[in-house]
């Protein structure tokens, strides 16, 4: 019995140790793994819902006409100011020398209304004149009629009280006329002041048709807003464009990351936090940034029909909030809008 149980013991312990030192593996490796978490992915937040992002400029033309130049072509880069097409200008020139046409008429017509108040003016002052005159003949002809009116009929004849009278009522018609002449003047200043404003107004007008015409001229000649990359290009030498078209885009340098991360995420990332950055385009190598700053709301709720969840059922779908992050370094490689990244936001 002794000579069999002996290497039964020692089989059970051997097994024991086996059992003992897997256990004390699994949990040396549970302790790895924990650590190698805390240490390598606790502290992140990551997406791969990320893509980088710039400013793309759509150029599109404000004056319809044909295309007579194109000096640029896709995938060129072009700085601020540069020649990007020229539409035909002779339609628009035409209109600019039409509009200062009238314009030069409308100041003759300004000087020739000024000249009618001018003269107007002139003749109501001669014709207040008149009526001064006209007025102080009409008493003096009155005083001598009141004068002869009151001595004794003996004292003077029959024909010199008539001739007293009649002079009193030639004055007194004299008068008026000078009176009614001196009212047509003033109506005359006031038509001719009138007129003046019909004028200044057209004038104004012609002044504003001139203004919009050299706008609409300028239009004719489209440059490079900003210095950058021609992209989506299209339109070509003698095409027919139409205002508000879409000819091309083009690309400015700046460069950012808009990684769209869950809303269950977000509470533990803040804006100024570090972040490391892959990008597919560049695999060797690791881009460092920060958090610039997050949406104040769903990308989903600025959508062109954004979700009404208060009409039929409702399913629950984590929602995803866009978050921009913005490269620390400036000697950027040329990265294509849209390009795919994988930001890991440092968290703790």
């Amino acid at each position: 019995m002794a000579t069999t149980s002996e290497p039964t013991n020692g089989n059970g312990r051997r097994n024991n140790l086996i059992r003992l030192s897997a256990l004390v593996g699994i949990a040396v490796l549970a302790a790895l793994g924990a650590r190698y978490y805390l240490v390598a992915f606790r502290p992140y937040e990551s997406t791969d819902d990320a893509f980088v992002d710039g400013h793309a400029i759509s150029i599109s033309p404000k004056v319809a006409g044909h295309v007579t130049q194109l000096p640029i072509t896709a995938n060129q880069r072009v700085k601020q100011g540069d020649l990007l097409l020229q539409i035909d200008p002779r339609d628009y020139e035409l209109r600019l020398e039409v509009a200062r046409a009238n314009l030069a008429a409308a100041r003759s017509r300004q000087a020739q209304a000024q000249s009618m108040v001018t003269v107007a003016e002139a003749q109501a002052a001669q014709d207040h004149a008149a009526v001064a005159a006209a007025t102080a003949e009409a008493r003096r002809a009155q005083a001598d009629l009141e004068r002869y009116q009151a001595v004794e009929k003996r004292a003077i004849s029959q024909q010199q009280l008539d001739t007293v009278v009649a002079a009193a009522q030639a004055t007194t018609a004299a008068l008026e006329v000078a009176q009614k002449k001196a009212a047509m003047s003033v109506a005359e200043i006031g038509l001719a002041k009138s007129q003046i404003v019909v004028v200044d107004t057209g004038a104004a007008q012609a002044a504003v048709a001139i203004r919009q015409a050299e706008l609409e001229l300028s239009y004719t000649t489209i440059k490079a807003p900003a210095d950058g990359l021609i992209t989506h290009h299209a339109v070509e030498v003698g095409q027919l464009l139409q205002a508000g078209q879409g000819l091309l885009a083009i690309v400015t340098d700046q460069r950012w990351v808009m990684a769209n991360f869950k809303e269950t995420q977000l509470a533990r990332i803040k804006p100024g936090q570090p972040v490391s950055i892959h990008l597919d385009a560049v695999p060797h190598r690791q881009f460092k940034g920060h958090v610039d700053s997050i949406q104040a709301g769903t990308g989903a709720q600025f959508s062109l029909l954004p979700p009404e969840n208060a009409a039929g059922n409702y399913v629950k779908v984590v929602q995803r909030i866009p978050v921009k992050i913005v490269f620390n370094e400036t000697d950027l490689p040329p990265l294509p809008l849209g390009a795919s990244a994988v930001p890991a936001i440092r968290v703790e």
